[in-house]
């Protein structure tokens, strides 16, 4: 893996270190937790199938 591949990914996990305290505190009941991680897998893979299809 080249630096153009690390970069992001460092990136992408230090977001998510500092999203996940706050998101796991707002979804303390098992199904809004479920409900909200359903929606945001939506959204991710939309994003992946999009920047796919365009590059």
């Amino acid at each position: 893996m080249n630096l153009e591949q690390i970069m992001p990914a460092i990136f992408l996990i230090a977001v998510l270190i500092l999203v996940l305290p706050g998101f796991l505190s707002s979804n303390s009941k098992p199904k809004q937790f479920i409900k909200n991680l359903f929606i945001w897998s939506i959204i991710v893979v939309s994003i992946v199938i999009i920047t796919y299809l365009i590059f």
